[in-house]
């Protein structure tokens, strides 16, 4: 049965600084965006209204960054995932701003990570075959002078999610 609780004081800091509920709440919506507010509350141990306020308070604080629908690339026509490792061509702060402009250019990139270590920079990269990749690599390369670009061909999508290991258990 639901219980009411008082509206927690929401601290955005760590996820240890969540309470459980929310930490419910957002597992429950990693797995499922798409959950009317009566399952997610029933999932999570409160009523409608407190569980919903509790959503809203997650949103606004930037919690929840938005809410999205997950498609598998392959049955869209994306057969290709390439992982781009990039060594910079120069550590200056010019650099960075061209790379960082250049970048968000490309909708075929879909992330991009600054790395520890040997390599400077990741890049996921989606698009449909290696045509596709090859023109997509040169035309990259000729924009941004970079002292090493890698392109490593994923050959097997394992595991895929985009729900982090967020604790629900008591603390």
């Amino acid at each position: 049965m639901p219980v009411e609780e008082a509206e927690p004081q929401l601290n955005t800091g760590k996820s240890s600084a969540l309470d459980r509920i929310d930490r419910k709440i957002l597992h429950e919506l990693m797995m499922d965006a798409t959950l009317p507010v009566a399952q997610l509350a029933d999932r999570v141990g409160l009523s409608q209204t407190p569980c919903w306020k509790r959503v809203q308070k997650l949103e606004a604080a930037g919690v929840i960054d938005r809410r999205v629908a997950i498609v598998p690339p392959e049955r869209i026509g994306f057969g290709l995932t390439v992982f781009v490792e990039i060594v910079a061509a120069d550590h200056s702060q010019d650099w960075r701003d061209a790379f960082a402009a250049l970048v968000a250019e490309y909708r075929e990139i879909v992330e991009v990570h600054r790395m520890a270590g040997e390599v400077d920079y990741l890049l996921k990269v989606v698009v449909e075959d290696t045509a596709a990749y090859d023109s997509f690599y040169l035309d990259f390369t000729r924009r941004l002078p970079c002292r090493n670009v890698t392109s490593k061909f994923s050959m097997e999508r394992i595991k895929a999610t985009t729900a982090l290991p967020i604790d629900t258990t008591e603390p």
